[in-house]
């Protein structure tokens, strides 16, 4: 049985595309242009998925209402928001009502479509045991990369696909410092170096509130960042 889709997107030209090219990767698709149709049909039906924009027809903030809402019916459901939107603001608000990514509308379909077989694959893993093969040690931080699940002195990190896979790429060559192109390429997204920033700023929050302590990711000015494990 495939997967369903919902897409929550109130410009025809780019719901039709999006819905066009995931149809074509055997997914079940459902496309609505504003959060009270979404809302109506996920009260009938849940979807596997939903890829939600923020500002829907008159409603500035609508994506955050339909969010929480979808969030409320269901604890495990993989959101993302999809937005023109590139704002730490919005980005925190987006995360903070239960999104598990937020990407701006200049990601490639190829790496939209990569996203959501990540969230899937994670969603089949986390009732599976844990494999070692799938641990990345480093000190106090490990990495599942089966689970796609981070730890930090035995404490779990809520943090977005995007965020592992950046958090991944620092880690797994501890000591080397990776510019602002090989992070983007080790988390399959293509934005400009401001949101690159902005991702790093978030995941150092997200480690300090676990441990005020934490210092390993350290900016190298002019060049980009390295995991100081």
């Amino acid at each position: 049985m495939s997967r369903t889709i919902a897409i929550v997107e109130d410009e025809a030209a780019i719901r039709e595309n999006y819905a066009d090219v995931l149809r074509k990767q055997g997914y079940e698709v459902h496309a609505f242009a504003n959060r009270p149709q979404a809302l109506e049909a996920f009260k009938l039906r849940l979807p596997d998925l939903a890829i939600i924009d923020i500002g829907l027809e008159d409603e500035i903030d609508g994506g955050f209402s339909l969010c929480q809402s979808l969030r409320a019916m269901s604890d495990t459901i993989p959101i993302i928001f999809l937005t023109a939107r590139d704002n730490d603001f919005d980005t925190v608000c987006g995360l903070r009502m239960g999104a598990d990514d937020y990407l701006t509308k200049d990601i490639s379909l190829p790496h939209l479509t990569a996203r959501i077989a990540a969230l899937f694959r994670r969603l089949d893993v986390m009732d599976h045991p844990v494999s070692p093969e799938s641990l990345l040690t480093c000190g106090k931080l490990i990495i599942d990369t089966n689970r796609m699940t981070i730890e930090w002195d035995k404490k779990p990190i809520e943090i977005t696909v995007t965020e592992f896979w950046m958090v991944h790429a620092l880690a797994k060559f501890a000591g080397h410092v990776k510019n602002r192109e090989q992070l983007m390429q080790e988390s399959r997204i293509v934005v400009d170096d401001s949101t690159i920033t902005s991702h790093i700023k978030r995941i150092r929050k997200k480690f300090i509130q676990i441990d005020p302590e934490f210092n390993c990711i350290d900016t190298v000015y002019g060049m980009g960042y390295r995991w100081n494990g």
